[in-house]
């Protein structure tokens, strides 16, 4: 596998929230998907079939495997997990990201279109379509054990994005088919749908927040893309805006404040809190995914690049501000008898 090498194409950002680190080619064709964790940048290359672990400081290539048309990726700690597809076989192959090599191999029926994966790496989602509906592989890593969560049989449904909560015991399946698309809450442990939400246009990415709060992207050609906020405790609709032209997925900063889009020639970034886009960062190339860990925003893109950079976070409130006019007078205290 070639060495990554310095990009020669143009990298603007649109604001000061937004700082670029480091740029380059990959050198593998387009790559269909990116995550990161840590110290680590793991890219899925369905140009030639691959998966590429890079140094996320320097973006400097590590390693990678030759495993079948890579769909989704992801990584916690020193495991990475991707997708693969090929004529023959659908799998979800585990990678040791230190030797670069397959350490693991789940082989799945039907082609995958959306992977999460639990904190602990133990446990990994895999959104499927087949025949006669969609469902949900549950992958026991350690115990080598696959499940399954029937969704729904709607024959010409997908899933088009995944979000596990914090606590493990909450899924959130994205699925769009020919006439509209809905938000399951899904509770992992009895393996059934709880709840579901009518969106509307085909969706592409679930990400959560703050608060028992969720966002869908959704894009169509009437609308564009738009950005839902979702009070999930009452499973309804609070708000949404308007953020981009064709998006096509979507990553949420750790404290909520901001959201990256992927469009058809940027990534927009949004004020969740405002509601409205605050800047545009161009790579100089279409981007085709997008990850986050902690304060390191990595985009991928359809040349076989990778740029990264780094984004503001928002300081943690430690006190609750408040406003001293507005406390009582202190009283007087009468003398003691």
């Amino acid at each position: 596998m070639a060495n990554a090498r310095p990009r020669s194409n143009d990298v603007t950002v649109g604001n000061r929230d937004v700082a670029l680190l480091k740029s380059a080619t990959i050198g593998r064709g387009p790559i269909s998907d990116v995550a990161v964790d840590g110290d680590t940048v793991v890219t899925a290359n369905f140009g030639d079939d691959s998966v590429a672990v890079l140094g996320a400081d320097t973006l400097a290539l590590r390693g990678g495997v030759v495993a079948g048309q890579p769909t989704a990726v992801s990584i916690v700690g020193d495991r990475a997990f991707a997708a693969v597809s090929s004529a023959s076989y659908d799998a979800l192959v585990v990678i040791d990201t230190a030797s670069g090599e397959v350490v693991g191999e789940f082989p799945l029926s039907f082609n995958v279109t959306a992977i999460a994966t639990s904190t602990d790496g133990k446990r990994v989602y895999a959104g499927r379509a087949g025949e006669e509906g969609v469902d949900v592989a549950v992958v026991d890593v350690h115990a080598e054990r696959v499940g399954t969560i029937f969704i729904a049989k709607d024959a010409d449904a997908t899933i088009d994005a995944l979000c596990l909560d914090a606590t493990g015991r909450r899924l959130y399946v994205g699925v769009s088919d020919s006439r509209s698309s809905r938000l399951l809450t899904v509770d992992v442990e009895t393996a059934r749908v709880r709840g579901a939400l009518e969106i509307g246009a085909p969706i592409r990415g679930v990400a959560l927040g703050m608060d028992s709060t969720a966002y869908v992207l959704t894009s169509d050609i009437v609308d564009g893309g738009v950005l839902y906020v979702v009070d999930l405790v009452a499973n309804q609709i609070t708000a949404d805006v308007s953020v981009a032209a064709a998006p096509t997925q979507l990553v949420l900063s750790a404290d909520g404040a901001r959201a990256y889009v992927v469009d058809y020639d940027h990534v927009a970034v949004v004020d969740v809190e405002h509601r409205t886009v605050v800047a545009e960062v161009s790579v100089g190339a279409r981007p085709s995914a997008i990850a986050l860990g902690g304060e390191r925003l990595v985009v991928a893109d359809y040349d076989g690049g990778v740029t990264t950079y780094t984004v503001a976070a928002r300081a943690p409130m430690l006190y609750a501000p408040f406003d001293a006019a507005a406390l009582p007078a202190p009283r007087e205290l009468e003398p003691a008898v």
